[in-house]
């Protein structure tokens, strides 16, 4: 029995181990092409592996985007809640959590296109539906460390939290979006902090 248990674990593990790869050579390919263009014939290309191969891991192709989806919101909100975590002024962890996001999407690139690509189908789904819980949860940090810094003085009291973490997240968008289009991430870090510095002097009213 024990032996049978050690064996189902170590199925488990390797299966667990090639479902992890195949969400990873998705991220990667959005990066290169559109994500309405890959399939699951594609992922298998990239990976040397078979069409059945990828289906004795995941059982349809939207188990895969969920399980990327998955790996996102996990991955993005780590990223977010370490940086928010980075200092006890709330200044401090608007700026880290910024980079952090910026420093997410340079890292992999793929990621953004696939966010955007979902967010632009019809309809609902549970892709759809996991990455607007990920934006939810990435706006509720942001809105509690606006919050805080309002309470502080060290934003402008007549600043409106919702309106400030709506600018917060879209010009986040807006860089990602324009290195999209230039061809490349190159040099976006860069942009990120002359951004991220009209960002705050708008929030600080003064009060810096």
């Amino acid at each position: 029995m024990r032996g049978i248990a050690m064996e189902t674990a170590r199925v488990r593990r390797s299966s667990e181990f090639r479902q992890a790869e195949i969400v990873q050579a998705v991220v990667a390919l959005a990066a290169e092409c559109s994500p309405a263009d890959i399939t699951t014939a594609r992922i298998a290309g990239a990976m040397a592996l078979t069409q059945g191969a990828i289906f004795r891991h995941f059982p349809t192709k939207e188990a895969i985007w969920l399980a990327v989806a998955e790996w996102i919101e996990e991955t993005l909100l780590g990223a977010i809640e370490e940086a928010s975590l980075s200092s006890g002024a709330p200044l401090e962890q608007l700026q880290a959590m910024f980079r952090a996001h910026v420093g997410f999407a340079v890292a992999y690139p793929g990621a953004p296109r696939l966010i955007f690509h979902e967010l632009q189908q019809p309809g609902d789904s549970a892709v759809k539906r996991r990455i607007r819980g990920l934006l939810g949860s990435y706006r509720g940090t942001l809105l509690q460390i606006l919050k805080g810094a309002r309470e502080r003085g060290v934003v402008a009291h007549e600043v409106d939290v919702e309106h400030a973490a709506t600018l917060f997240i879209g010009a986040i968008q807006g860089l990602v979006m324009q290195s999209m289009l230039a061809g490349g991430m190159r040099g976006v870090e860069e942009s990120a902090q002359g951004v991220f510095g009209v960002f705050l002097s708008g929030i600080a009213g003064g009060q810096r």
